[in-house]
């Protein structure tokens, strides 16, 4: 992540570093606030209220909506030390067991999308769309650690941020029924399966061409500063 923001920020050198840290510190209170955002306001009722009213349709499949939730909450949680840089190189370990916990966040989380989805009470156009998020989510995962058993580290890392972004599909399609064009979506069945999709297509889409332009443009600096020597 930090590579990338290098390409990305063209400050003077001796503010450079300054104001990565800064965009860096900032986007991370930002995830973090929404994330807790999504907590007191979708996620933890299910835990503090356990009641027919509180899971509604999901009551007869209350333990699997459980599964799904807990694993989602967990990534969510320890993903952002899985990119503090400092961290990783001061106390690696760190870096490793959250690595596994987040591991296990999205097995957890996956299974319960699963299940939820070819069980789901809201058609098969939102069944498809859980479905696809539990395949994306499982994929990338996979990829990420099989990349850093390799020991690709940038390609460890390019995935890492992918399936963070999957994972934080669980806030984005929040976050699209507040005061966004999906939110105005009727009738009601219609904009679910609109927002469970928007959340992870589009959003992981733009990662990938956004890494894929960032890779790019470092290869031509690369070969510029080759021709020029």
């Amino acid at each position: 992540m930090t590579t990338e923001s290098d390409t990305l920020l063209s400050f003077p050198g001796p503010y450079r570093g300054w104001a990565r840290r800064v965009l860096a510190v900032s986007a991370w209170c930002l995830i973090i606030a929404v994330i807790f955002w999504f907590l007191v306001h979708f996620a933890a009722h299910y835990y503090l209220q356990y009641t027919e009213d509180s899971f509604d349709p999901y009551w007869p499949r209350r333990g699997w909506l459980l599964l799904h939730v807990s694993g989602g909450l967990l990534a969510l949680v320890v993903g952002p030390w899985q990119f503090w840089t400092g961290l990783r190189r001061r106390v690696p370990r760190i870096h490793r067991w959250t690595g596994r916990l987040f591991i296990v966040g999205v097995a957890v989380g996956v299974t319960g999308a699963a299940y939820l989805a070819v069980t789901t009470t809201y058609g098969w156009p939102w069944g498809v769309g859980v479905g696809g998020l539990a395949v994306a989510w499982a994929s990338c995962t996979v990829m990420a650690f099989y990349a850093i058993r390799r020991g690709e580290i940038a390609t460890h890392r390019e995935w890492m941020i992918r399936t963070y972004v999957v994972t934080f599909a669980f806030v984005t399609d929040r976050v699209l029924d507040y005061g966004l064009p999906p939110s105005d979506i009727q009738p009601e069945p219609d904009r679910m399966v609109t927002d469970i999709w928007l959340s992870w297509v589009v959003p992981l889409f733009a990662t990938i061409i956004i890494q894929s332009l960032v890779a790019m443009h470092r290869n031509s600096a690369a070969k510029f500063a080759i021709i020029v020597e």
